[in-house]
């Protein structure tokens, strides 16, 4: 092992992209150093309130339209299952074959949001109320005569039969802290490929962050900085790089300092943006600025190599670093650095920068290993302003 602060090569220089379904993210695979499979925080069990309550899919499905029941837009991943599933999944309701339990969360103002069950409530509420725009039933094992029907193609003791439904549904009471909430998220969801944080954090959300973020994430400055590759990503870490610089903006580094917990520093900053009264519009729009120019700057200065890893004598083009995409973004976000004064030091930013992500053992570790650590963010944040300022 390699001590912080020798000079001896470290190996932490070495990249491993992310890679998802077979397909490669063009983002690195971040060792937080957090054990999120363990308890955090722990909390008197007198805190965790859910109730459990029966639904028809009918009285489930008007919820859905009437906006009581949010189906989280936005998030493709969930939404797509193979036809063969969707198909398998009605078939059961015909079938009358009980599903597994739902868990939804309440909010104060009495909306619910899917905890899990997300994949199964689309699906049926496409069938059921999507008209010419819901799917036609394939796949079916047992029914083979209502193939290629849709919903209203059936036979009304069918549509019958799925409307009355019985879901059971156990209910998170709103009175039950939100961090206990995203604990019983992680550990119940069932929908497929294990949710990451940044999905839990999106299906728990409210419309303002999710919409925040969206933004964003979808300006031209982001994708030139992010290789074009990042926008609308399947696994969402585009905005989780927008909610980490986020976070951090509007928060700052003293506060994670305080209590260095990813997961919670991120699912608070989600909350602070759902919340207009602690961050009215006009700091929105400050927010969304800064991003911005940060995007510009960070392109301006690094090219096609922002936020990579790119040390001295290797110029091929890494995956996306999210610990570097937090510190640079914020340094190069400074309203103190303009385009013009950038583009007169950009190659003595480049030059400290590579020489650092070479020579400096602590820094790399810093980006690569253990990347929640209050001394590690510390480091690289610092390292990332001094560089930013190279060539004054």
């Amino acid at each position: 092992m390699v001590m912080e602060g020798t000079q001896t090569a470290p190996e932490t220089l070495a990249v491993v992209e992310d890679v998802f379904e077979g397909h490669a993210t063009d983002i690195e695979v971040e060792d937080t150093g957090e054990d999120t499979t363990r308890i955090q925080r722990p909390w008197n069990p007198d805190q965790i309130r859910v109730n459990t309550s029966q639904f028809s899919l009918r009285n489930i499905l008007d919820q859905i339209d009437e906006g009581s029941i949010e189906l989280a837009p936005d998030f493709q991943r969930l939404r797509v299952w193979r036809a063969d599933q969707k198909s398998l999944l009605v078939e059961s309701l015909l079938l009358q074959i009980p599903l597994p339990a739902f868990y939804f969360a309440e909010d104060k103002d009495g909306s619910f949001r899917v905890v899990d069950g997300l994949q199964r409530l689309s699906t049926l509420h496409a069938f059921v109320r999507g008209g010419t725009d819901g799917f036609a039933l394939g796949k079916l094992e047992h029914l083979d005569d209502l193939k290629d029907l849709r919903f209203a193609d059936l036979p009304v003791p069918f549509q019958r039969r799925i409307n009355n439904t019985q879901l059971i549904v156990n209910v998170i009471d709103p009175t039950t802290p939100r961090g206990v909430t995203y604990e019983i998220f992680k550990r119940i969801n069932t929908g497929g490929t294990p949710l990451n944080g940044q999905e839990i954090r999106h299906c728990m959300s409210s419309r303002r962050s999710r919409d925040i973020l969206h933004r964003m994430t979808h300006t031209d400055a982001f994708a030139r900085a992010t290789g074009g590759r990042l926008t609308n990503h399947i696994r969402m870490n585009d905005r989780e790089m927008a909610l980490r610089f986020a976070a951090f903006w509007l928060k700052g580094l003293v506060t994670y300092q305080e209590r260095p917990v990813m997961e919670t520093f991120l699912m608070d900053a989600t909350e602070l943006l759902d919340d207009r009264k602690q961050v009215p519009d006009e700091r929105v729009a400050e927010l969304e600025a800064a991003f911005e120019r940060a995007m510009a700057h960070a392109y301006l200065v690094f090219g096609e190599h922002a936020f990579r890893k790119w040390p001295e004598g290797e110029n091929w083009r890494r995956p996306i670093n999210r610990a570097m995409f937090e510190s640079w973004s914020l340094a190069l976000a400074d309203p103190d650095h303009t385009a013009d004064d950038l583009r007169v030091r950009r190659q003595a930013i480049v030059t400290a920068a590579r020489q650092r992500m070479t020579t400096d053992v602590a820094y790399l570790n810093a980006i690569t290993s253990s990347t929640a650590d209050r001394g590690r963010v510390d480091y690289r944040f610092k390292a990332a302003v001094a560089d930013a300022g190279a060539g004054r």
